[in-house]
């Protein structure tokens, strides 16, 4: 395994540079923010649908949605990457139709690993906001339906932006969660230099090769510097939701 990661020319090249980040890791950070950009935007309108079903609407088998929601949780990651690789594939059961019909392909490409890390975040997103549904206050809904409001202007004038600050966190969350999948995106996408291969997947490409130990160890600090950027963003643009929607109350 080692001869065939040496002979991969973007895995020589960086190994051979001395700059502060080579093409091949500039390559991966840049792929690594580019999925994980896209998983949170991709699946945040169904994140806020399903954390507004969980905290305000009683139903049948509500259980058991909760539960399928937060699966992701406790699966292991290569579990999920082998149940996407089976539905998602060429040959899965939706893939087959999505690239015979439109030409879109998931497997073996960036927009599978992108698939994969919004399925691994999605968990941690819902929690999130739906602790935030479930703060609001319902007599400001009520009040505002009094004075002639539709529902809909109601949930977008009041409701969306009182919940602005679980929004954000559960966003910001999502996205640092995302910057670390690494076992499902394997499995279902595999380790493509320039396609596949994220941050966390160069670290294990450069673990597997002898004398790589100091490459590995810089994307394990930049890795660590996007995780902590990340949390402090979270924690900032959270209190300032907070103290604008304090005011507004």
């Amino acid at each position: 395994m080692s001869g065939s990661l040496l002979s991969d020319p973007f895995l020589s090249g960086s190994l051979l540079s001395d700059s502060l980040l080579s093409d091949y890791e500039m390559a991966a950070l840049l792929l690594s923010l580019k999925v994980s950009t896209i998983a949170v935007i991709a699946s945040l309108p169904l994140g806020i649908v399903c954390a507004w079903l969980l905290a305000r609407i009683e139903f049948p088998g509500k259980a058991i949605f909760d539960s399928l929601i937060h699966l992701p949780l406790v699966l292991p990651p290569v579990v999920v990457g082998y149940l996407l690789l089976i539905t998602m594939g060429r040959k899965g059961v939706i893939g087959q139709f999505l690239f015979d019909w439109f030409g879109l392909s998931f497997s073996f490409s960036w927009r599978g690993a992108a698939l994969a890390s919004a399925i691994v975040a999605f968990p941690l997103m819902v929690r999130a906001i739906r602790q935030s549904f479930e703060t609001v206050d319902l007599r400001l809904e009520q009040a505002a339906r009094t004075l002639g409001s539709s529902r809909w202007r109601v949930f977008v004038t009041i409701t969306l932006p009182l919940t602005s600050p679980g929004i954000v966190s559960g966003m910001i969350i999502a996205f640092a969660r995302s910057l670390g999948e690494f076992g499902s995106t394997i499995t279902f996408v595999s380790n493509i230099p320039g396609e596949t291969r994220t941050i966390p997947l160069a670290m294990y490409s450069f673990i597997e090769t002898p004398g790589a130990e100091y490459q590995a160890m810089r994307l394990c600090i930049i890795s660590i510097v996007i995780a902590l950027m990340s949390l402090l963003a979270s924690q900032w643009l959270t209190n300032k939701a907070l103290k604008r929607t304090a005011s507004v109350c």
